[in-house]
């Protein structure tokens, strides 16, 4: 196929800022192309995609790759995507892509590599690709496919031909590599034919239902149950996945399995296209799914710098509070969830935030490690994930460290079930989601995690365990060179991000809940506010250590969209005004019989519903369906997979009476009286985000007030001022009347950013567009001020009322102030004659063009037409003196 070339453009390598588009079937290449020539007059220097590479058919998110050799045909392919990016560089921009290296989708109807796995079996030359413990099961492959036990399903179970997935140009083993030889690893074998083979026509496999599996050489004229047992896998009912899965997977989700990129040639293969595309000027940069999956983290990494020739790449790992990037990663950094709890912890009243944790415990009256109390909630989580979801990926871990201690003298006597308990122990109390080789990993199993799994023992010698347990994942215990020990090592550390992330992310996020705006990616409930003076710390380190790393507010995984959390955030300054919602709602819900299920629910419901709040009702599916997630993933009264159905009526009746119903006038009127501090919180947040350092990602939509819950709610395809729909006719596109129409159809924003009904001048919406565009057109235009080089100086305000500013200056040239807790403030009579002593020079205010301020500024004058105030200084004012106006 003919490939339109990318010719080279103004683009620059290093992004100054990112807009992330979530590509989808209804919202493909086309769609993202038409919408470059807004997006570059926004200011943004990159288009950040979601996956690109083939993924299953109708996925709208693009993590369940099936083929690293080809772009997505359902986005339109490859031409499709380079005609993107010729388009983008023609208006100036670049494309940084989303690629996922830890998992592919595990169906093998789309997923060549795993059809031959299952045809051919341990012998597969493609069976180095994916992590499976082949001594399990007795050498096969567990599918947990079936929706009931196998004696049910075998009258759905049927022989007839099929077609092998088509596999893109070269992905097989042993292709050569781009302007290379053929790889000297093993090709096909005489267990299986090669990867084109016979598989090019249609041959017998087993189908259920829509999937199909490839059989075993000889075996399809079997009769059915000899059949399924001459496989190379066992198809069983989908529960068994929990405890007796041998591959390893996706934290618990069964459908995608584990790729093993820390083998050279597996890298290779996968990153093939990829690297193509960035070699070829398609792609600038790139953002790494989910590192804390790999084997090696750091080692991948390393070797994927050095493919890329060092391009400009970022990875989504969550640090916890205190946790610091391994600073031998050679990347610019992390996609910013950090960045999002220095924001959001900024904005909360940490005085108003403990009270609102007394009123939600005396009303939804948690036990404590049931979301009454945030680190007991996270612990006794974890032990659920451990027994429950995660069992298998334990128990792979527990024979692997009985097989080591067996084969050592000195270590025999720990029984396999004392090994168990010691893995258990330690899991639950690492307080991040892995240790890591680069860093001091004593720090994160720590001799005092150590001590209280001990304390777990009735026998102290059997305590011992938690030791051998300890030293093993430490590297101990002589562990140099020895395969079985530096395996266990990594599968530790994989195994421990996963139990962490469906601990915490998971379960403990809708367990423990007086305030939802914490509970977000990246947060951290237990400790909700975040100091100004931490955060200017964290600033500065990340200026003098990470630079170019990644910042976002809003993305595709985090629960609530950013003017949510905003919204919720406020309540911390007014918590009994929420105890007085709380108490009206109950009783207009509890008189018209659509009481909540239990109080949890309601507290929950009602912060979400102020979180959503705007004129008129919020539409009550979105909450509904928020909120039956949510109950779903806490798990204390339903489940994904053990759901209480009258439970789960009782609250979809309740969210659509009370959030969503009549009862939701007390959350309209509660919004009216907090709007203008809404405001204060949505610009503050979006103009720390722009100008702190770091560069910013935007999520679709979110330069306008965007408010959205949980996935899929904030996947929704977007729409751009000025562009069509996408499936728009051409003829009504070219139309300019019917265009206008057609726009009109489409809002005059993205799919939920909800102008607040005011949506004209000096609505929220066009306000937060205004800010947004104007502080980065000033990136654009300034990139120095705020790239590799450039400085960050905290700037403290003078007055009774100082601490409600938050202000710093990027290298001496612009000059960020916003006000916090401005309902506190308001309350405390305002800003009285508290000032900011501008730097030296002229300073232009970018956001009230026209006015121009030195010296000693009031608050007061600073922000009497915005809560938030952007200066750029005149260049060549430098050496003026500070005075006080008039």
């Amino acid at each position: 196929m003919r490939m339109t070339p990318v010719s080279s453009g103004p683009a620059a390598r290093v992004p100054t800022a990112t807009y992330r588009l979530q590509l989808q079937p209804a919202f493909p290449f086309a769609a993202a192309e038409a919408a470059v020539p807004y997006l570059a007059s926004l200011g943004v220097s990159h288009l950040h995609l979601s996956p690109v590479l083939e993924a299953v058919p109708g996925s709208v998110h693009g993590y369940d790759v099936v083929d690293h050799a080809r772009v997505r045909e359902e986005l339109g392919g490859e031409e499709g995507l380079r005609a993107l990016a010729g388009t983008a560089r023609r208006h100036g921009l670049g494309l940084v892509a989303d690629i996922v290296p830890n998992h592919m989708a595990a169906v093998p109807r789309y997923n060549r590599a795993l059809w031959e796995v299952l045809a051919q079996g341990p012998d597969s030359p493609y069976a180095r690709w994916f992590d499976i413990d082949w001594e399990a099961h007795g050498g096969r492959l567990l599918l947990p496919v079936l929706a009931r036990p196998l004696r049910h399903e075998l009258d759905l179970l049927r022989v007839a031909d099929a077609r092998a997935p088509r596999r893109g140009g070269g992905t097989g083993p042993g292709a050569p590599a781009a302007g290379g030889a053929a790889s000297p690893a093993r090709g096909p074998t005489a267990s299986g034919p090669g990867p084109e083979g016979p598989h090019a026509g249609r041959r017998p496999a087993l189908h259920y239902g829509g999937q199909v599996f490839p059989l075993r050489a000889g075996t399809e004229h079997l009769p059915l149950p000899g059949l399924l047992d001459a496989q190379w896998y066992r198809l069983c009912w989908w529960r068994l996945a929990r405890t007796e899965l041998n591959y390893r997977r996706f934290f618990t989700v069964s459908e995608l399995i584990g790729v093993r990129v820390e083998d050279p040639e597996v890298f290779r293969l996968t990153h093939a296209k990829v690297l193509a595309l960035l070699d070829e000027g398609v792609l600038d940069g790139l953002r790494v799914d989910h590192p804390d999956g790999l084997a090696d983290p750091g080692g991948y990494l390393r070797r994927l710098h050095k493919a890329t020739g060092g391009r400009w790449t970022v990875v989504e790992k969550i640090l916890a509070d205190g946790e610091r990037l391994p600073a031998a990663w050679p990347v610019a950094g992390t996609t910013g969830y950090d960045a999002l709890r220095q924001v959001d912890g900024v904005l909360t009243d940490p005085a108003g935030a403990g009270e609102l944790l007394g009123l939600y415990r005396r009303f939804a009256a948690p036990a404590a490690d049931r979301g009454g109390d945030w680190q007991a909630t996270v612990r006794r989580a974890a032990y659920k994930v451990i027994a429950g979801e995660l069992a298998a990926e334990v128990d792979r871990l527990t024979r692997a460290c009985a097989r080591i201690c067996a084969a050592d003298p000195l270590l025999r006597d720990h029984a396999p079930w004392a090994l168990r308990t010691a893995l258990r122990e330690l899991l639950v109390r690492l307080p991040v989601y892995r240790p890591y080789a680069e860093t001091d990993t004593g720090r994160v199993l720590s001799e005092e995690a150590a001590r209280d799994a001990r304390a777990v023992f009735a026998v102290p010698e059997e305590a011992a365990a938690v030791d051998a347990v300890r030293d093993l994942a430490l590297g101990g215990l002589g562990s140099g060179g020895d395969k079985d020990r530096e395996e266990f090592r990594a599968r530790f550390a994989q195994t421990a991000s996963a139990v962490r992330a469906k601990a915490v992310e998971d379960t403990a996020f809708y367990r423990y809940t007086p305030l939802l705006s914490a509970a977000e990616v990246g947060g951290d409930p237990g400790l909700p506010s975040v100091p100004p003076a931490s955060f200017h710390a964290h600033c500065a380190r990340v200026q003098r250590g990470w630079p170019l790393t990644g910042t976002v507010l809003s993305t595709h995984d985090t629960k609530r969209s950013a003017d949510v959390r905003a919204r919720i955030a406020v309540l911390t300054e007014c918590p009994r005004r929420f105890a007085d919602l709380l108490a009206e709602a109950t009783a207009l819900t509890a008189a018209g019989g659509a009481a909540a299920p239990d109080a949890g629910v309601a507290w929950a419901a009602w912060q979400t519903a102020v979180g959503l709040a705007g004129p008129g009702a919020p539409e009550s599916g979105r909450i509904g369906r928020a909120l039956l997630k949510h109950v779903r993933e806490a798990g204390l009264r339903t489940g994904w997979t053990e759901p209480d159905e009258p439970y789960e009526k009782a609250v979809a009746d309740f969210a659509a009476a009370g959030p969503g119903g009549e009862a939701h006038r007390p959350v309209a009127r509660l919004a009216a009286a907090l709007r203008p501090h809404v405001r204060a919180n949505v610009l503050a947040a979006a103009l720390l985000h722009l100008t702190m350092p770091g560069v910013p990602d935007l999520y679709q939509g979110t330069e306008y007030d965007y408010r959205a819950l949980v996935d899929p709610d904030n996947r929704n395809p977007p729409r751009f001022p000025d562009t069509p729909p996408y499936g728009t006719s051409p003829a009504e596109a070219r139309a300019p009347d019917a265009r206008t129409r057609a726009a009109a159809r489409a809002g005059a924003c993205p799919t939920a950013a909800v102008p607040d009904g005011a949506s004209g001048p000096g609505g929220l919406s066009a306000e937060k567009h205004t800010l947004t565009a104007t502080a980065l057109r000033l990136r654009a235009r300034r990139p120095e001020l705020f790239g590799d080089t450039a400085s960050y100086r905290p700037l403290q305000a003078h007055g009774r009322a100082a601490a409600h500013c938050l202000a710093f200056v990027r290298s001496g040239a612009v000059l960020t102030a916003v006000t916090r807790l401005s309902l506190r403030l308001a309350d405390a009579g305002g800003w009285g004659d508290t000032e900011l002593v501008l730097p030296e020079g002229e300073w232009h205010d970018l956001l009230a063009p026209g006015r121009s301020r030195t010296g000693h500024t009031r608050l007061t004058d600073l922000f009497r037409t915005a809560p938030v105030a952007l200066l750029e200084r005149a260049q060549g004012s430098g050496d003026r003196a500070p005075r006080r106006p008039g």
